[in-house]
């Protein structure tokens, strides 16, 4: 039997959900169970969902889950009419080439998103006969991490439906003793708690939760459609020796857990940063001075700390570290409640000056932390981040480590990331919710309590070890080590500890090797552990050094079967089934995060660098590779005299040539993609402009000009074929002016106007004229049309760069130069070189959204970074 090839890419933590959006009149689940089995700290979940087509004819039965961030999935399988699909994990590129001549038939989208602060989502969805069934099978496993004293297991449940046979079955095992457990979340309220059993016998303890349908709608979420909710199970286990506890495989692998209570506390020296940009305006500000006073008042007396705001400037409270004397905290929250948002965005010099203030301040015995909290981009100062990241690591030098909090969804949070990965810290996105400031106490919560500094894991005899180093130990977290045993020799293994507590050195041993265990557990913990390392390690490295760390994750992942960034599942379906591309979101993101860079050569790519397919229909009788589909309606730019720039929306399902994946609207019986938005760049001395496509609603930076203090910002909508659903212009610190389909809202210090007729509008520096299907904006030297069009009933905003700055020092996308590229072959397909670099391309139709009446075109669609010479996130604010 012929079969289609099926692409899944990678998601991860420790919660399962599963999501129907057929009633149950369709289809039934009849039966789902979540079952997860945890040794010393490991958890591997399998989420098993039978499904039943209870029609007289043929539907589409969607398997849609949602799964931690932090897990891996190591195996997908389906069980159709007795008949089972398998998963393999091959690498992405390889992956994509198989996809790419499969979906050469017709196939469809699916995807995988971020959603809220720990899941990820994964959707698929396969064609059952009449009265026949399906069984969707997924694996993942997760390392659990200690926080503030506990492990948290989180299951997360929604099947859209009451489910006959449903079950959550839990097995803990860790040889330590299990200290205490409990079970939380919504689905543990009500007559749901009825539903939970809990049993815990020393070092085992087991939860199952067995609701009945009736149950099922009575939890604070749930209702006709069942349930919708988590059940988290909390637990920590027994500490009877400081060293902690080593777990042996019998082939030679080991873990260690060390994470010692009985420690005196180490007084610290730590300095808040905090962003009061203009960005920061409203509900941002206001939580993060409750989080600050909070904070202010848990600091111990023996404690030190500096205080700073920033915006383009730096504003102390005091330009020294003092000791958290109640009358110093008294003038801190002081200064605290008059923390105002103004301003643009000077991260490099706040970051050096809480450096340096650390620096003059070292105390023996103690421990430093520098703390980041920001919402947005570097827009003032040094604003290059590869220049702000070795400034950064300079004026720290390895003394401290920093922790970033990234606020809300505009900050790149992947620049935080890799400058708190090169400076030992962490970092962490503070979702920009209503309980935003209990999430900034609960970060500081984790490393308010500093036990141990400048900790070594030593291992004689041991190899391949993960992290061995760590700057410092906190109160209620846990280190972990895993490797490998030389030669399996236990005789030879001596394990050891070795830190500061207080001003003094301090070494914890163990002479006896603990149990040893035959299955691969270890292992996996050792792989996957490394994996995860590697990974954040090539994050801070480039060029050949980055090329071997991002080798040897590889080579791990599909050793172990992992799906991570740079792997794939292929999973083969029947014939005629559709074809899902599935990608892995960026840590600590949603979809906007995901859509920061694609960094990969072809076109059609979403986020980390995977093809979402095209509806393929008929062509035209004799068309080639360069034609396009007969119902085919797209956008192409025709740049005015003056423009070096202006971008294209592309709408349509495209024809493939053999290297291009395009992506369309999909069928109601599919998983919905996002709509991609197709942007046009002009070619130097070409007629054919090049053109590459941005998913989804993402914020992108059209024109920043930091000498003029002009920032203009631009929101692409959530709907196909569709533009931009608002337009943000800021100007010198307190001047905003927001331009959506509707009206024009202008912020002039605390003055706030609404304007929704046809009239100029005189703000500061800037002029804006609103006509019935344009807004014109000028501002010294720089002018940009605003065009409103409409599509099927869908207002959207297109701008147009008329008038370039002067002086050519803006950024943006409005403000790049044409493209050069030169043709080198058409068959037996498409091929250029662009600037140099030889890539393959496709001939896609596009409609004109920069006058009014728009006129089609053609483009060669390339990948993103490919066409702007630099990676997409660098355009994404």
């Amino acid at each position: 039997m012929e079969r289609a090839v099926f692409n899944v890419t990678s998601v991860l933590l420790l919660l399962a959900l599963v999501t129907t959006l057929p009633t149950k009149e369709d289809w039934d689940i009849y039966s789902f169970h979540i079952n997860s089995t945890v040794t010393s700290r490991y958890a591997t979940t399998v989420i098993t969902s039978r499904v039943a087509n209870r029609m007289d004819e043929s539907k589409e039965i969607e398997f849609h889950v949602r799964i931690p961030k932090n897990a891996f999935i190591s195996k997908f399988r389906m069980f159709i009419d007795g008949q089972l699909y398998d998963g393999a994990v091959k690498a992405k590129e390889q992956a994509q080439q198989e996809y790419a001549q499969a979906v050469s038939s017709g196939q469809s989208a699916g995807m995988v998103s971020s959603v809220g602060r720990t899941l990820e989502e994964f959707k698929t969805s396969v064609n059952v006969a009449p009265h026949k069934k399906v069984t969707f099978e997924l694996t993942y496993e997760e390392l659990l991490k200690r926080r503030i004293g506990k492990y948290e297991l989180q299951i997360h449940a929604r099947p859209m439906q009451p489910v006959k046979d449903f079950k959550v079955d839990v097995y803990i095992h860790e040889k330590a003793g299990i200290s205490f457990i409990k079970v939380q979340g919504g689905l543990s309220t009500k007559d749901l708690a009825n539903a939970i059993t809990k049993t815990h016998a020393d070092k085992e303890a087991w939860v199952h939760f067995y609701p009945t349908e009736d149950q099922q709608k009575t939890c604070d979420s749930c209702g006709e459609q069942g349930m919708n909710g988590d059940l988290v199970v909390v637990y920590d286990v027994n500490r009877s020796a400081a060293f902690g506890d080593i777990k042996k495989s019998s082939d030679g692998y080991f873990v260690h857990h060390f994470a010692p209570s009985n420690l005196t506390r180490i007084s610290k020296n730590v300095v808040f940063i905090i962003d009061q940009s203009g960005s920061m305006h409203g509900r941002k500000i206001q939580q993060t001075r409750t989080a600050l006073l909070q904070i202010l008042s848990e600091l111990a007396e023996d404690d030190f700390f500096g205080l700073i705001t920033f915006d383009s400037e730096i504003f102390h409270w005091k330009r020294e570290l003092v000791q958290a004397s109640q009358e110093n905290l008294g003038s801190a929250k002081e200064f605290v409640k008059r923390i105002k948002d103004r301003g643009a965005t000077d991260i490099n010099l706040a970051v050096l000056e809480g450096s340096r203030m650390l620096n003059a301040h070292p105390r023996e015995g103690s421990a430093s932390i520098l703390i980041l909290l920001t919402d947005g981009d570097p827009t003032s100062g040094v604003t290059d981040l590869g220049r702000i990241k070795s400034n950064v690591k300079e004026a720290i030098a390895g003394k401290f480590p920093l922790y970033c909090l990234g606020f809300g969804y505009d900050v790149n949070f992947e620049f935080l990331k890799t400058m708190s990965l090169q400076n030992d810290g962490v970092a962490r996105r503070i979702y920009d919710d209503s309980d935003a400031d209990i999430q900034l106490r609960g970060f500081y919560v984790e490393v308010a309590t500093p036990l141990l500094t400048d900790v070594t894991m030593i291992y004689l005899g041991g190899t391949n070890l993960t992290q061995t180093n760590f700057s410092q130990y906190y109160d209620g977290s846990e280190i972990v080590v895993a490797g490998q045993i030389t030669d399996n020799n236990v005789e030879t293994f001596i394990p050891q500890v070795v830190a500061i507590s207080w001003n003094s050195k301090v070494t914890f041993s163990e002479t006896n090797m603990t149990e040893i265990v035959s299955d691969d557990h270890i292992q996996r913990v050792w792989a996957y552990l490394t994996v995860k390392q590697l990974l954040e390690k090539e994050l801070q490295l480039s060029g050949p050094e980055k090329d071997k760390v991002k080798e040897e994750a590889l080579e791990l992942s599909l050793k172990y079967s992992f799906v991570t960034p740079l792997t794939s599942m292929v999973v083969t379906k029947p014939q005629g089934e559709s074809t899902d591309v599935l990608h892995k979101p960026k840590e600590g993101g949603t979809d906007r995060d995901e859509q920061r860079s694609s960094g990969r050569p072809s076109a059609g790519y979403f986020g980390g660098g995977v093809q979402f397919p095209a509806l393929r229909r008929p062509m035209h009788p004799g068309a080639d590779h360069g034609m396009l589909f007969d119902d085919l309606v797209g956008m192409q730019l025709v740049p005015a005299p003056d423009i070096d720039y202006d971008m294209v929306y592309f709408d349509s399902p495209g024809h493939s040539s053999p290297t291009i994946v395009t992506a369309t609207a999909t069928t109601p019986t599919t998983a919905t993609a996002p709509p991609f938005h197709r942007f046009l760049l002009k070619a130097e001395n070409q007629s054919i402009p090049l053109c590459f496509d941005v998913t989804g609603n993402v914020r992108l930076k059209l024109l920043h000009s930091p000498s003029r203090e002009l920032f203009v910002n631009g929101e692409l909508d959530s709907v196909a074929n569709g533009g931009f659903t608002k337009i943000v212009i800021h100007v010198k610190p307190d001047l905003y002016i927001d331009i959506d389909v509707n009206e024009i809202i202008v912020r002039d210090g605390q003055t706030l106007t609404h304007h929704t007729g046809e009239e100029q509008i005189t703000a500061g520096s800037v002029t804006v004229i609103k006509r019935n299907k344009e807004v014109d904006v000028a501002t010294g030297d720089i002018r940009i049309v605003i065009l409103l069009h409409e599509r099927h009933g869908e207002k959207f905003l297109w701008p147009v760069l008329r008038r370039r700055p002067s002086d050519n020092k803006a950024e943006g996308i409005l403000a790049l130069k044409p493209a050069v590229y030169e043709e080198l072959q058409q068959t037996p397909s498409s091929r250029l070189k662009i600037n140099g670099q030889e890539v393959d391309v496709g001939r896609f139709g596009a409609v004109d959204y920069s006058i009014p009446s728009p006129p089609t075109g053609g483009c060669w669609l390339v990948s993103a970074d490919v066409a702007l010479q630099r990676p997409l996130h660098d355009f994404i604010v």
